[in-house]
């Protein structure tokens, strides 16, 4: 498995919130998947709440 760096924002109460993530993921869209399921849970945020800017592999 290859290590990603995922970044972009998400809203929040102020506006929209920067954010950038290392994750452990075989491919680039399961990378994106990942995040956007962690970022959902931990945030409570719904997927269309989360922007994606870029996603890299380290």
């Amino acid at each position: 498995m290859s290590q990603f760096t995922v970044s972009g924002q998400f809203k929040s109460r102020d506006g929209y919130a920067p954010f950038e993530t290392s994750i452990e993921a075989e491919n680039e869209n399961v990378a994106r998947e990942h995040t956007l399921s962690q970022l959902g849970s931990q945030h409570g945020l719904k997927r269309t709440e989360i922007e994606l800017d870029e996603v890299s592999e380290q």
